[in-house]
């Protein structure tokens, strides 16, 4: 079936955190900034990583049907729902994933934790590569690990990694965990199998287990590949554990529901500890059922969203290129997340930001929030219809004109 992404579905009233929640410095609120009754007035929200799109019909029907049976107990992971998940990774990606690595979790943030602490001690040091998505850092600093990081080199416009300084940091003996975060999210890099294996032989030789938070792996845009960690071969997956989850390829986030893969029996056996310890085992009803319906028929759906998805990247990269051109597009390869370089503007990041939200009125993340290495960056989020994202960039350009001006 053909879906309509151009629609604008009124989000208010759903409780989304995306539309209906403002945060003022480290609280939050309830507020109806985003309202389309406002018309000109209201706020556009373009932060959270969820999509402004309807979910694939047969993800509708599947969930329809389970709320057809009027009780709604515990459930259970079965054959048919690891058929659905490896299935899905050797039909996309050419991965044979064995059913008995799947452990699932309640989203890949609470994995990051877990794994955090099952798979070091505190004290120990975690690598990331700012600027890097901000729960990274809270997973390690919340369970007393000391964050440590690789950060991204900027040359010409693109984003590398530092081997080198990868090696002097994986080397130390305090290092444990690096978290990799492949597609990455802001910077819309998509590693190439060459970067990829250059960073598992340093993490490898160091002892340093490579947790791989692959959530935006099926996000590819305008033809971009996608390499998984663990199809490098069986020396990476062993000193690995890979997060995915259908929650951001299907608009899935709220159903809580991911799968870690770990092949290393260790790993995973303290994973699963780590997960009884918390309390937090089972699954959610509607998550099973959703999962496996995406998993099974989501394709069209898919190959619809990432045509659109491609198209408002180019948008987006033209528009700016040739109307703002103080901003920069770091030309995104992957995920429905687009970093900003809006250092041209002159602006520090607080003025940036007030910019955004009190004249401009869109809400963006700011991009100081994944690392000091995000100052004077924004991250928009596109999924979104066409008509809000030409919106919010036409809002920016009259704000930049007038300071132009």
């Amino acid at each position: 079936m053909k879906y309509d992404f151009d629609q604008e579905i009124r989000r208010t009233g759903t409780h989304s955190v995306k539309w209906q929640i403002y945060w003022r410095g480290d609280k939050r609120e309830l507020w109806e900034g985003t309202d389309p009754d406002l018309g000109e007035d209201r706020t556009l929200p373009m932060w959270v990583a969820d999509m402004d799109f309807p979910v694939a019909q047969p993800i509708l029907d599947a969930m329809r049907k389970r709320i057809d049976h009027p009780i709604f107990g515990y459930v259970v992971r079965t054959p048919d729902y690891n058929e659905a998940v490896t299935s899905w990774m050797e039909r996309r990606h050419g991965w044979k994933v064995d059913p008995d690595w799947i452990v699932n979790t309640p989203g890949v943030v609470p994995a990051l934790n877990l794994l955090v602490r099952a798979l070091s001690e505190p004290g120990d040091k975690v690598l990331i590569q700012r600027p890097v998505y901000y729960p990274f850092t809270y997973a390690i600093e919340n369970n007393g690990r000391e964050v440590v990081s690789n950060s991204l080199v900027m040359e010409n416009g693109v984003y590398r990694m530092d081997f080198d300084d990868l090696e002097a940091k994986a080397a130390d003996p305090k290092t444990k965990l690096l978290i990799l975060c492949s597609p990455h999210n802001p910077v819309g890099r998509v590693w190439t199998e060459g970067e990829l294996r250059r960073l598992g032989e340093i993490c490898n030789k160091h002892g340093v287990v490579v947790i791989a938070d692959e959530i935006h792996g099926d996000l590819m845009l305008n033809g971009s590949t996608f390499v998984p960690y663990g199809k490098l071969g069986r020396e990476f997956m062993d000193n690995s554990v890979v997060c995915t989850a259908p929650s951001k390829t299907f608009n899935l986030a709220g159903l809580h529901t991911s799968n870690m893969i770990v092949s290393n029996e260790a790993h995973r056996k303290a994973l699963v500890k780590e997960i009884g310890a918390s309390g937090i085992g089972g699954m959610n009803t509607f998550g099973l059922e959703a999962t496996k319906a995406a998993y099974n028929e989501g394709e069209e759906w898919l190959s619809q969203v990432l045509d659109y998805l491609s198209e408002n990247a180019n948008f987006l990269e033209s528009f700016v290129a040739e109307r703002i051109p103080e901003i920069k597009v770091i030309h995104p390869e992957g995920t429905y997340l687009v970093w900003l370089d809006c250092r041209g503007l002159g602006l520090d990041k607080l003025e940036l930001e007030a910019m955004m939200h009190e004249e401009v009125k869109v809400l963006f993340d700011e991009g100081y929030v994944f690392g000091s290495e995000g100052d004077g960056f924004e991250r928009i989020n596109i999924a979104c219809p066409r008509s809000i994202l030409t919106e919010a960039l036409e809002r920016i350009e009259r704000a930049v004109a007038k300071r132009r001006g």
